[in-house]
């Protein structure tokens, strides 16, 4: 490629990514994290599509980091317009590296991680221990869950018993792999960002919540709530949400 093929497709790749920066922002694209599901996102996610939003949740396999970006770009795919991406826990990890897209307008973390280039989950969370210890290992080695006995206090506490327990049972287990891979050059050091930090979190200390925020430069709300703030407190994400896609369409 010449010289002027060169600078023709950078001209063209900044221009797409200025159209997804000033176009009115619609679509929210939500990677939850590891040890649940989707489905746990359904209250955050009326709120927003009562609010006019067309919402829609990646459902990665949690195999490897590659393996849960590559599901967020199929989803990305099928937006039209530019695209809110939206990572809790674990998904933090993977909006980093999915979010370069000229198509995402910017990155709301909510009691995420926000890795820099070559950190992975695991030293991150090591860098500052939270209050639930209660990671198992399955019979082979491969894979993480959370203990479902524990899972309520490190994870939901502060949603009703039945809730917290059903999220036990129907987590997802997380390979090794994907919570030792390191990241690359993350999307929020060229996109706006938000932040949303649980102060009654157990599974990733409040603090490094805010430390990982703050370098990042992230617009940050902190909510009195457990790891799994999306669920007990959904009318203040979805707020959250709301206001960064907002921001992102003046």
């Amino acid at each position: 490629m010449n010289r002027i093929s060169i600078f023709a497709a950078a001209l063209l790749t900044s221009a797409i990514a200025f159209a997804a920066q000033a176009a009115e922002v619609r679509n929210i694209v939500i990677v939850h994290g590891a040890l649940a599901d989707g489905s746990s996102w359904r209250k955050a996610t009326e709120i927003l599509t009562r609010r006019g939003y067309n919402v829609t949740i990646v459902q990665q396999p949690i195999t490897s980091l590659a393996d849960d970006v590559a599901a967020t770009n199929r989803v990305l795919d099928l937006q039209t317009g530019p695209t809110l991406l939206v990572g809790h826990s674990y998904g933090g990890m993977v909006i980093s590296e999915a979010g370069d897209r000229p198509d995402v307008a910017g990155l709301v973390y909510v009691a995420a991680f926000q890795p820099n280039k070559g950190e992975s989950l695991i030293g991150l969370a090591s860098s500052k221990p939270a209050g639930g210890m209660n990671i198992r290992e399955t019979k082979d080695g491969e894979y993480l869950y959370l203990d479902p006995a524990a899972f309520p206090a490190d994870f939901a506490a502060d949603l009703p018993k039945d809730e917290a327990a059903f999220l036990a049972r129907s987590q997802v287990f997380a390979a090794k792999k994907a919570f030792t891979e390191k990241a690359s050059e993350p999307a929020w050091k060229v996109k706006k960002s938000w932040a949303v930090v649980a102060t009654r979190d157990r599974s990733i200390n409040p603090d490094l919540e805010r430390d990982m925020a703050g370098r990042a430069g992230s617009d940050v709300t902190e909510i009195e709530a457990s790891h799994a703030v999306f669920a007990s407190e959904p009318e203040k994400v979805a707020d959250v949400i709301d206001a960064a896609a907002k921001e992102l369409s003046k």
